[in-house]
């Protein structure tokens, strides 16, 4: 493949102004939090058109180094983005995405699915079933390539907001990892995270946003919600307090959200403190408490017998079992 692909990169990648608040048309007033949530959407587009201008992986890995360590998982999702799109290219004869997810991009692997979903979102559906590539020696892989599942949705609900927010779109199903039932809900929890960025981090905002969903909607919003902000940041201790009393019923399906955020920036080796404050205020957990919750109830593939739930879910329905005793001993 030619070393030059950065005119296709800069044809598919929207400019830094198109993905800020104000370029999507989200109609949020800009607050302090404003700069610091657009450059996640930023580094994403960064990160791409690494991935798209250089062929060598040394070099890629090299570039996406540079990257400041809060946002460095962002422009990795950018980069496995551009990674399958060029495998898809040459047919997926190449090697691309798995050398990348097996190498440089092994500890941002979470975010690296997400990363195959903004990819999924730009190819047509026959192609879906080649983008995931076999991760040997990745203990994720695949009960957390739901993700890409997510992030699909999370880039239609970002660049398609009136169809995918306002008008609540449900796209047909599609048999990923063979559970075409559980393609919704992925698709919700991936919606949910793009809730968090829509309405700029205003946790009222967010949780009105939610309600407006179909009820049997709202927990897979929820955890999505909770995984943006605790990955992301944007509010503080006090307004991520509200965001857990606006979440009601639905609180455990938000710390579930950040405990998953724990863990992919643990694995990442950085751990920004808004991470920190968010596993608190929505699960009354240190970081480290997470991560151990995460460990302890990890479902792979083998453990899930064939059954009608996905591993994913039977781990995501792990973890909150295990909120919900910690909440009880709490109490008592």
């Amino acid at each position: 493949m030619s070393p030059s692909l950065g005119w296709l990169g800069r044809v598919l990648a929207p400019s830094l102004a198109d993905v800020t608040f104000a370029g999507r048309g989200f109609g949020v007033p800009p607050t302090a939090s404003t700069p610091g949530l657009e450059a996640i959407p930023q580094t994403v587009v960064c990160g791409f058109e690494y991935g798209m201008a250089v062929d060598g992986l040394w070099e890629l890995e090299r570039r996406l180094s540079l990257v400041q360590p809060g946002l460095q998982g962002f422009a990795y999702e950018g980069a496995t983005m551009a990674a399958v799109i060029r495998d898809a290219l040459g047919g997926f004869r190449g090697r691309r995405t798995q050398d990348l997810l097996t190498g440089p991009a092994r500890p941002h692997v979470l975010l690296a699915y997400i990363g195959i979903g903004f990819a999924m979102a730009r190819l047509p559906r026959p192609l879906w079933r080649k983008v995931l590539p076999d991760l040997p020696g990745v203990p994720e892989h695949p009960t957390m390539s739901w993700l890409a599942v997510d992030g699909y949705a999370f880039d239609r609900a970002y660049f398609d907001t009136r169809r995918w927010v306002h008008e609540q779109y449900v796209p047909a199903s599609h048999p990923w990892q063979g559970r075409p039932d559980y393609f919704p809900r992925a698709v919700d929890q991936g919606v949910g995270r793009a809730l968090w960025f829509v309405n700029g981090g205003d946790v009222h905002q967010v949780a009105q946003a939610v309600r407006r969903f179909a009820e049997h909607r709202r927990a897979d919003l929820w955890s999505g919600v909770g995984l943006a902000a605790a990955f992301a940041g944007g509010a503080d201790a006090g307004r991520l307090a509200v965001l857990r009393e606006e979440a009601g019923v639905h609180w455990r399906q938000l710390a579930l959200g950040a405990v998953f955020a724990s863990t992919a920036r643990t694995s990442a080796g950085f751990v920004p403190p808004h991470t920190a404050v968010a596993t608190t205020a929505f699960g009354n957990l240190t970081v480290e408490q997470a991560v151990r919750l995460a460990g302890d109830t990890a479902v792979h593939e083998q453990d899930a017998g064939g059954g009608p739930v996905p591993a994913y879910e039977l781990w995501r329905e792990a973890i909150r079992q295990g909120l919900g005793v910690r909440r009880l001993h709490r109490a008592s």
